[in-house]
């Protein structure tokens, strides 16, 4: 029996999460061949594709509007460190991918963020890397969203709402333009 001082130490793998959100999800059910129960292990010289073709892709989107092949993901190790990362790739001709604000063509890519949003359509795919030391293999982990990642993302995004006082009619339509309404406290009338 080895001792705890001489057992190998475990090396712990990157988990690649991946959160799917279409707003017809339920009626449509384009994610029914992914995974979402467990995690998968990929190796790390594999490249995951995403797409409707199921004989070239790893994670199948059952949707007529999704390219063959959507999207890939390859792991790989940064130069002169030990940290690795992913790089995302759009393969579609037809449609342009956004990864946060950047928009990705046919052929374009670039380095996945640690926490990103992946948007392609209607679909909208939140991805998270969870560092890890293997350079074997990585793992992806599947889950799927109820409502929409963007929405919940960019609250702080949205415009402010005025407020309507309880007569219903906004100030701001009877005040000349540039001109805003100031606040004065009862007393000073």
């Amino acid at each position: 029996m080895t001792s705890f001082r001489e057992a190998e130490t475990e090396e712990t793998v990157t988990c690649l999460h991946l959160t799917f959100y279409h707003p017809g999800q339920e009626e449509k059910m384009m994610f029914r061949c992914l995974n979402f129960c467990k995690r998968e292990q990929v190796r790390a010289d594999d490249t995951a594709k995403f797409g409707r073709d199921s004989s070239v892709c790893r994670y199948n989107l059952m949707d007529t509007r999704v390219s063959r092949i959507q999207f890939s993901l390859q792991f790989y190790r940064k130069l002169h460190t030990s940290q690795c990362g992913f790089e995302i790739k759009n393969l579609s001709k037809k449609t342009k991918l956004t990864v946060d604000k950047t928009e990705l063509g046919h052929l374009n890519k670039i380095d996945l963020p640690w926490k990103c949003t992946i948007c392609f359509g209607d679909y909208q795919i939140l991805a998270e890397v969870q560092e890890g030391e293997s350079v074997d293999y990585f793992e992806t982990h599947l889950h799927l969203a109820e409502a929409p990642i963007l929405q919940e993302r960019c609250l702080p995004c949205l415009p402010s709402l005025q407020p309507v006082p309880e007569s219903g009619i906004s100030p701001a339509l009877f005040l000349p333009q540039g001109k805003s309404p100031t606040e004065i406290d009862e007393n000073e009338v």
